[in-house]
């Protein structure tokens, strides 16, 4: 008589036995671009004399993310991965130009740089604009994401100096967020009124049911109290 398996020995088999992309692919190695943002990148300040003199290095990043499958993912590192490629392949656009550019506005030709393809991924290419409308907004539906995807200017969020992680990326996310909003130079009241980003009006329907309701679940001492 053969002997009879436990109900555990059985789930065990049954775990083993389902490929493991099931249960979500390996997230990428961002120990590269960890390191670049980690040296070029200070209080949200992108030094891009840094980075174009490290190019090369961007480069071998943004070709280790092209070989990536991001369908294969768990949902956080997807978030994380499409946060990372948007940041570096603004870099990497910005560095096209180095040190001549002004504006990245004045970068991608005539429909501009949010409409320039050439990010590669997984056998397509992508614009920015594709990455942040068609695949990050509608996908994860987190307003969190327009404070962590940067456009190269003044008036955008700081870039981070680190790469964001799916094992971490909603404390990463807050955290940005708060810091921003929290910021007296980019959030405050003034006779009674409250000012802040034009990304509340850009995307206003990304923020429900209201702006000041998300903006009350960062705010913090005196601001909040005001």
């Amino acid at each position: 008589m053969k002997p009879k398996l436990s109900l555990f020995a059985l789930a065990l088999a049954a775990v083993l036995s389902v490929p493991f992309s099931a249960f979500g692919a390996a997230p990428p190695d961002n120990s590269v671009y960890a390191g670049l943002l980690a040296r070029h990148v200070k209080d949200g300040f992108v030094d891009y004399k840094g980075f174009k003199a490290e190019e090369p290095l961007l480069d071998s990043y943004l070709a280790s993310l092209e070989k990536v499958n991001p369908d294969e993912l768990s949902r956080d590192d997807q978030l994380a991965f499409y946060i990372n490629l948007y940041n570096a392949a603004t870099i990497k656009l910005i560095l096209t130009g180095y040190p001549g550019v002004t504006s990245i506005k004045d970068l991608g030709g005539f429909w501009g740089p949010w409409k320039k393809k050439f990010i590669r991924v997984n056998g397509k290419v992508l614009t920015l604009g594709q990455i942040e409308h068609k695949i990050l907004r509608p996908r994860f539906r987190d307003p969190r994401v327009h404070f962590a995807i940067v456009c190269a200017s003044k008036g955008c969020p700081p870039l981070r100096s680190e790469p964001y992680e799916g094992s971490r990326v909603g404390r990463q996310l807050d955290d940005v967020v708060s810091r921003y909003l929290n910021d007296p130079a980019k959030t405050y009241l003034k006779d009674d009124k409250l000012y802040v980003t034009r990304i509340f009006k850009w995307f206003s329907g990304d923020f429900t049911p209201d702006p000041i309701s998300f903006i009350l679940r960062y705010a913090k001492g005196p601001f909040r109290d005001a």
